[in-house]
């Protein structure tokens, strides 16, 4: 049994990736358009009419944006996973989508994939992050997150892969173009993680036997991919974990995939 996760793009812009094992394959968010879901499926061949399910980390439009189209056009019902609050937040569109609610802290079981769900704090109606685990691996994803609690940091510990939100560098957000209160809301507790918050918690809290470390979720405006890998990667160094493979989300394009 393999456990095998693409990023198909992440950032302010949108936000989706695949997880897959050998029996399933599971589109966490839809936060781009139903054309460029496809082509990003495609490039790392996948179609969206193979899907198995959708999971859905909460409302906002980067993370939902394609998925009423990629529900009207699938070939087959794929069912939904959310929270009932977030249901709530959303238009379906179409009366037959195959709805599975779930409360945070839940565990869900799809086909030979077992999901971990736990709360973020972050400004939407009821956020969640995710753990998948499959033939004894494990992959974390959490993002959109304005810091990371102690129940975060045990949720991710013994990740084999964390994916964490490096939104952005405090120096250039404050600095850049957004309005002030904007700015504040990014940098609250319920906002986004920054470079120096990842780089705190990689020194201090970080599992050194994770093998791969991808940063997301990068902000366009406040931050540059060279920026938050320095960040991190002294930090990692710092923490002794010399071994882990860091890297960077794109916005543009999907990540390889990782296998394990």
């Amino acid at each position: 049994m393999s456990l095998r996760i693409s990023i198909l793009g992440s950032g302010s812009k949108g936000n989706a990736a695949l997880v897959s094992t050998d029996r399933v394959r599971v589109l966490v968010d839809a936060g781009f358009s139903f054309r460029s879901l496809t082509q990003r499926l495609a490039a790392i061949g996948e179609s969206a009419d193979d899907l198995d399910a959708i999971l859905v980390s909460h409302e906002h439009s980067d993370h939902i944006k394609g998925l009423r189209t990629l529900l009207k056009k699938q070939k087959r019902p794929t069912p939904v996973y959310l929270t009932a609050r977030t249901a709530g937040e959303l238009e379906w569109g179409e009366p037959n989508t195959a709805v599975e609610m779930f409360e945070a802290g839940a565990q869900l079981t799809i086909g030979d994939l077992e999901v971990d769900t736990f709360t973020t704090p972050h400004d939407a109606i009821d956020p969640v992050g995710f753990c998948f685990k499959a033939g004894g691996y494990k992959i974390a994803h959490v993002t959109d997150l304005g810091y990371l609690t102690e129940s975060i940091k045990h949720r991710i510990h013994g990740a084999d892969m964390l994916i964490l939100e490096s939104n952005h560098d405090l120096d250039m957000l404050k600095v850049g173009p957004y309005p002030w209160f904007v700015k504040q809301r990014v940098m609250s507790r319920v906002g986004h993680l920054s470079n120096e918050a990842v780089s705190e918690y990689v020194t201090s809290g970080f599992d050194p036997a994770t093998r791969i470390l991808v940063l997301a979720h990068l902000s366009g405006n406040n931050n540059h991919p060279e920026v938050a890998r320095m960040f991190a990667g002294d930090a990692l160094e710092k923490r002794g974990a010399s071994e882990t493979r860091l890297l960077v989300a794109q916005q543009d394009e999907p990540s390889e995939v990782f296998e394990f």
